[in-house]
């Protein structure tokens, strides 16, 4: 997509009244130039953590080429646990959400589950997707995490102190 150039930075959003959340201003201007104008957010489980992944629709493509790409490997290197269709099952099972103006949408409550969602999100962009957290489920990672996790912290503590 023209414009698009990956998601980046760091954001935290309180849950909202009515059980919505907000798309945080950078990240809804991303997922709106990933998906041509559409106000549409796709969320995922994170197939090795306990949280979300975000991204616009223009992924697709990058799923279907990611999908050709694993089952070529798997062909060439022999191995016969890959399935594709588990991996595409994966790979595009993620809900389309709409969000509004202001970046409102409401979360599915088996995406919330899944996601250990409770009452406030981390957006941690990562190039072609982001990642959204529990805040407390980034907690429990490993050092690798560490800078996520102080962002995370300072942006809720920054919102703690904002809504006095």
């Amino acid at each position: 997509m023209a414009g698009f150039a990956g998601y980046n930075g760091q954001a935290f959003s309180p849950a909202g009244d009515k059980g919505r959340f907000v798309l945080p201003p950078t990240f809804r201007k991303a997922v709106k130039e990933s998906s041509g104008g559409a106000r549409t957010l796709c969320l995922a489980v994170h197939d090795k953590y306990d949280c979300l992944v975000g991204f616009g629709l223009s992924r697709m493509d990058e799923l279907h080429e990611q999908l050709d790409k694993e089952e070529e490997r798997a062909i060439r290197l022999g191995l016969t646990d890959f399935d594709p269709d588990v991996r595409a099952q994966q790979l595009f099972g993620f809900e389309q959400i709409p969000f509004d103006d202001s970046g409102r949408f409401v979360m599915p409550d088996h995406l919330k589950h899944l996601g250990k969602v409770e009452d406030g999100l981390y957006f941690h962009g990562a190039g072609k997707f982001f990642f959204v957290w529990n805040p407390a489920e980034l907690d429990r990672m490993d050092a690798s995490f560490k800078g996520a996790q102080a962002t995370c912290r300072a942006l809720m503590a920054k919102a703690k102190g904002g809504a006095k």
